[in-house]
């Protein structure tokens, strides 16, 4: 009987004999991860004139959501301007009768589109620095492992390393450009 089946429907019907009937196959087990920190969800009441201070415990958890919140209004405000430079780069017909002015046209929206292009890779700063707060790591120095002071956080919400290592990190890049 087999001998007149096509291939495929020869295949169908080995593969229909090998399954057990009635039972769905076993799902593939997914790839091992790393355990990540759990990080109780943050809504915590924050006063409008909160500020972190170094006389709290570092990084508890009003910190944490008062850096969280800063950063996603960042990135709001961040977002919005975007959408602004969008609606008025298409509200621009570009029709100007003077060189000058289509010279000083075009000079003024490449300018913008390079700030915009340098807001976007600030944007991915921003989630970074927000997945770190999530994951329990932010507001410490990637390099030592050390807590970066509060106020260069508040002054700098995606700073990734204090303000000694990013010293000598710039004192290297000056030695390796000057060279």
């Amino acid at each position: 009987m087999a001998s007149h089946l096509n291939g495929s429907e020869g295949s169908k019907r080995r593969a229909a004999k090998a399954k057990p009937k009635g039972r769905a196959a076993p799902a593939p087990k997914p790839a091992k991860r790393k355990a990540k920190p759990k990080v109780k969800e943050m809504s915590l009441e924050l006063t409008e004139d909160y500020r972190p201070s170094e006389d709290e415990p570092f990084m508890n958890e009003r910190q944490r959501e008062y850096f969280r919140r800063k950063l996603l209004n960042w990135k709001e405000d961040i977002l919005r301007e975007s959408r602004e430079t969008i609606q008025n780069l298409q509200e621009d017909n570009g029709y100007h009768a003077d060189l000058a002015d289509r010279a000083t046209s075009e000079t003024d929206k490449g300018l913008e589109l390079r700030a915009r292009d340098r807001q976007r890779k600030l944007i991915s700063k921003i989630d970074a620095a927000l997945k770190r707060i999530e994951m329990g790591t932010y507001g410490y120095c990637e390099e030592t492992g050390e807590p970066i002071s509060v106020r260069r956080l508040d002054a700098r919400p995606i700073a990734t390393l204090s303000i000694e290592a990013q010293e000598r990190h710039e004192r290297r890049e000056r030695v390796y450009r000057d060279e």
